[in-house]
């Protein structure tokens, strides 16, 4: 997730979520759960990377806070306000769950009791055209296991049946610049970065090039060209 201040904004997520903060490198806040060993499934990890670029359009990714009950998404709403979020209008309507935007305006909803068992975050949500395909995609290059697809949704997790989903929600919103919110993809230990990174291009997705060298990771692009990481393998 880009933010203007990386800190602050991760001491706001770490205080939602209940999870442990630390920092890799200046510009870097990393936000896991106590304990936490990739590659569990149990939880997928934020992280907060600075960045001067403003916010000027609605996020395509963005995530849903789980409750267990109404009352408690009514107790968890009211404790991210005093945290510094604020309601959100996208369009919603009248639902269920809350939209709501973090101190630096990204959009995240509060669910009710729909994911109970996921931990604190629901679901990582993207906006998209076309589901199937995404849910294509993205089911062989994370090697999650795909529940549901439609042509209007489609919903995926882990192959453990743990941890947070990964929605894909058909929008008519077209793409325009880089995503504030990305995936990124960690390799399991022991596997070759280039050969991952020549799987994950032989699925659909496509190489970007920053212009740098200077760089661990590999950047790449989803077949509905949405970026995202490919990190070394740890």
């Amino acid at each position: 997730m880009k933010a203007r201040d990386d800190s602050a904004l991760g001491g706001f997520w770490a205080q939602a979520l209940g999870w442990g903060i630390s920092s890799e490198e200046p510009g870097v806040t990393n936000l896991e759960p106590e304990g936490f060993v990739y590659p569990d499934p149990v939880a997928v990890c934020i992280d907060l990377v600075v960045s001067p670029e403003p916010k000027t359009v609605k996020n395509r990714v963005h995530v849903d806070l789980a409750a267990t009950s109404a009352a408690h998404q009514a107790e968890l709403v009211a404790r991210l306000r005093e945290l510094g979020a604020t309601p959100a209008d996208v369009g919603q309507g009248d639902v269920g769950w809350t939209v709501m935007a973090d101190p630096e305006g990204n959009e995240f909803c509060v669910l009710d009791s729909l994911y109970a068992d996921t931990g604190p975050i629901a679901s990582v949500v993207v906006d998209c055209a076309d589901p199937r395909a995404m849910a294509r995609f993205w089911g062989e290059a994370m090697d999650w296991t795909v529940h549901k697809v439609a042509d209007d949704n489609a919903v995926l997790r882990s192959a453990k049946d743990v941890g947070p989903y990964l929605m894909f929600i058909r929008t008519p919103d077209v793409k325009t610049g880089w995503n504030r919110v990305h995936l990124d993809l960690r390799p399991y230990p022991g596997d070759d970065l280039e050969a991952e990174a020549a799987r994950l291009r032989a699925l659909g997705a496509t190489a970007i090039d920053l212009g740098r060298s200077d760089v661990p990771w590999k950047v790449l692009a989803d077949p509905e060209g949405n970026e995202f990481c490919l990190l070394t393998p740890s």
